[in-house]
């Protein structure tokens, strides 16, 4: 990946790699899930223990082969399984639940001693290849590319790595498997032939898209995994009721939820535990990150974090949401607005050119153009309330902290640093002085002095 990060822990759709495929695990319920980690293991751990703290790990202090890796898997556990045991890989994140559940489904019907996940690919070029019994069709070998005949790179059916074993059989065959390969490695898929040699049954069950054994070694491969999963996570909202305008450009989470009716414009990313209510409306240009978005809302080229967004409200264009900010029914946010850790009431606007920060407003009240709610005094953040039915005047400034009582107006221009009373006007400002003939004699020969002489002549001439 030629990354800091460990391969694993490199994320698409809003988890990890490794996130991906312990979720498709827990789809079975296991009695035990056990992540093997050896290089960069204190991060991986980490990590492992932030999204599923049931894991248990398993040390590769050397990374000396797949066997070896399961094989200290089941050390972990005691040495050996009653019942089944299914060995995925950490960077195959479109496996889906699903299929591993049809491969345990079908390695207890069939009787298995090990059971492959295998698929059937356009171009196996690379893979190791299925050799099957032509009566049977249990599996006789799984044969590598470079080794394999014309004949066999005929076939089509590969290898994922991923299997369902007997765990009683498994630990004592992992006992035998040999290290004289050109790797010096205990390689998994020898326990298939120990296995199969001993008079044991080795099936397949074949996985119903190909792509979901697609394992993660670049970022190239990385990008192309984004992409296939979005576009699932999209197809599955869609067949829900959402309408997605666009899909190539909207891009969401796995964590990601919608109801019926809701419309996704271009250009929008729905991020974390973000959920758009019934016939709400989101984008163009819109990235919601643990964001809630109300029944009937209206979002428009924003950027929202950890906000609520009541139903019917109308938010942008160009609004920024923080953390915090909740906003009520029929409520607006405009145009180049920031919000905050902030509670706007119902009915309640703050149409455009505004910040408000660490405020509670109540209902139906309006706030002028270029307001700013001056939360902080350099030391410590404020607090600053407006009642219901409050109407201020443009490029005011509250300096928190302050209360307006409901029903009251303020002035325009206004530095606001007491209280307002209810039903009050509150007007905090210089009185204007006009300085006659300030530009003729500062700006003597000036644009503006040639135009002030003009209209003054004109003023003269209509009189």
């Amino acid at each position: 990946m030629k990354s800091a990060t460990p391969k694993v822990l490199h994320s698409i759709c809003g988890r990890s790699l490794v996130g991906h495929v312990l979720a498709a695990a827990r789809e079975l319920e296991p009695e035990n899930l056990v992540v093997v980690v050896g290089h960069a293991r204190e991060k991986v751990a980490a990590h492992l223990g932030e999204i599923d703290p049931g894991v248990r790990t398993a040390v590769q202090a050397e990374q000396n082969g797949t066997g070896h890796a399961v094989r200290m898997g089941l050390e972990e556990l005691g040495g050996s399984v009653d019942g089944t045991v299914v060995v995925v890989c950490g960077d195959t994140p479109l496996l889906t639940g699903a299929t591993l559940q049809a491969l345990a489904a079908t390695h207890t019907s069939d009787g298995n001693a090990v059971t492959v996940l295998t698929a059937e690919v356009p171009d196996a070029t690379g893979y190791g290849r299925i050799v099957r019994d032509g009566v049977s069709g249990a599996v006789t070998a799984i044969v590598e590319h470079k080794d394999a005949t014309e004949s066999q790179r005929a076939i089509r059916e590969i290898n994922s790595g991923v299997f369902a074993f007997d765990g009683q059989l498994l630990a004592d065959a992992l006992g035998k498997v040999r290290t004289d390969n050109s790797q010096g490695e205990e390689y998994l898929t020898d326990v298939l032939g120990i296995l199969r040699e001993a008079g044991h049954r080795v099936g397949a069950s074949v996985a119903g898209d190909h792509r979901e054994i697609a394992g993660i070694n670049n970022r190239v491969q990385l990008s192309e995994a984004r992409r296939i999963l979005n576009d699932r996570l999209l197809t599955e909202a869609m067949l829900a009721g959402v309408t997605v305008v666009d899909p190539a450009t909207t891009w969401v989470d796995v964590t990601v939820t919608f109801e019926q009716d809701a419309i996704v414009h271009p250009g929008t990313q729905l991020l974390g535990s973000t959920h758009l209510g019934e016939g709400a409306e989101v984008g163009p240009h819109t990235r919601l990150t643990d964001t809630r978005v109300g029944a009937g809302a209206h979002v428009d080229n924003t950027v929202a974090t950890g906000a609520d967004i009541g139903p019917q409200a109308n938010v942008g264009p160009y609004a920024y949401l923080r953390p915090g900010t909740h906003l009520g029914l029929k409520s607006k946010i405009g145009t180049f607005v920031e919000a905050k850790n902030s509670s706007i009431g119902e009915g309640t606007k703050v149409p455009h050119l505004s910040y408000v920060g660490d405020t509670t407003i109540g209902e139906y009240s309006n706030i002028g153009a270029a307001s700013v709610f001056v939360n902080y005094d350099g030391e410590s953040k404020h607090h600053t309330t407006v009642g219901s039915h409050c109407k201020t005047g443009s490029d005011n400034m509250f300096v928190a902290p302050v209360t307006v009582g409901d029903g009251a107006y303020t002035g325009a221009g206004s530095v606001i640093t007491k209280d307002v009373p209810p039903g009050a006007l509150a007007v905090a400002r210089g009185q204007q002085r006009n300085i006659e003939g300030w530009v003729a004699r500062k700006r003597p020969g000036s644009a503006a002095a040639k135009a002030a002489e003009a209209a003054s002549r004109q003023g003269e001439s209509e009189s």
